[in-house]
């Protein structure tokens, strides 16, 4: 489930808000995206995979929210989803390959 959106490096770009299936995030025009509908997370990892900045924590349980404050309180380090899949800045290069990137970059 979605938990938290690190303001310090989100910038603002919405990839997360079009990206998500279940529409989770509302936009915001001064700042990052709220998680506005936690409840409708369906854990899909979509969010924290397509944002370019690893501003995203989606914890891997499905149940009930973690109420986490901070970033600090994360129990892995924010991107590691992405890590893991082979999505990091040294693979930054490869996403004008991915279709669906190009996709979502563009809104």
């Amino acid at each position: 489930m979605i938990e938290l959106i690190s303001a310090a490096r989100c910038t603002g770009c919405n990839i997360c808000v079009a990206a998500c299936p279940t529409n989770v995030f509302a936009s915001s025009l001064s700042g990052p995206p709220v998680i506005a509908r936690q409840a409708d997370c369906q854990t899909c990892f979509m969010c924290e995979l397509y944002c370019p900045e690893d501003a995203l924590y989606v914890a891997p349980t499905a149940g009930a929210p973690l109420g986490l404050a901070s970033e600090a309180d994360a129990p892995l380090p924010l991107g590691t989803y992405r890590a893991a899949i082979g999505w990091t800045p040294a693979t930054a290069a490869n996403r004008s390959v991915d279709a669906m990137h190009a996709v979502l970059s563009a809104k």
